[in-house]
């Protein structure tokens, strides 16, 4: 329990936090997370990978990306060499909102290094027990089926020799 009671204080915290920078800077929920997503993971800077490593939508990440540009917050820089690449760099305007929505403030990069990878740690171990859940449901399912059709089957043969 102590895990969670910790979570749901770190998730209060950051709704708190985000919301008050969200109001400052005239910001959507969406794009203030795209801002801290990109400032965190500067690996991860193209609309395609937002959306697949935060499962956002496309549309949503579109609109609040094109908003982003429009504020002076990011820029979309085109690949010379692939057109359809268009990677988003944080400009120095989205520094101050990076700041202030920072929940991470006082921790040594050595310490925040620790916190991901245990967090993906936990993450992956989650990820993991649900695509095993899914697979044995899935199979349940499978069998149930199967069982209520040799029933059926069973039942229908039954009725047959009655005749």
């Amino acid at each position: 329990m102590y895990f969670w009671d910790k979570h749901k204080t770190i998730t209060s915290y950051y709704e708190l936090l985000s919301g008050e920078v969200c109001d400052r800077y005239g910001l959507t929920q969406m794009e203030y997370d795209i801002l801290m997503f990109l400032h965190n993971n500067p690996h991860h800077n193209t609309a395609a990978e937002i959306v697949k490593v935060r499962k956002s939508t496309k549309s949503h990440v579109s609109t609040s990306l094109k908003k982003l540009e429009n504020k002076g917050l990011v820029e979309r820089i085109q690949s010379k060499d692939n057109k359809k690449h268009v990677e988003i760099i944080l400009l120095d305007r989205a520094e101050l909102i990076v700041a202030a929505g920072n929940v991470l403030s006082g921790l040594t990069e050595e310490e925040k290094h620790m916190c991901i990878q245990i967090f993906d740690r936990i993450c992956n171990n989650a990820e993991e027990h649900l695509r095993e859940y899914k697979e044995k449901t899935n199979e349940n399912e499978s069998l149930d089926m199967k069982s209520t059709g040799n029933h059926l089957f069973y039942s229908q043969l039954m009725e047959k020799e009655q005749d």
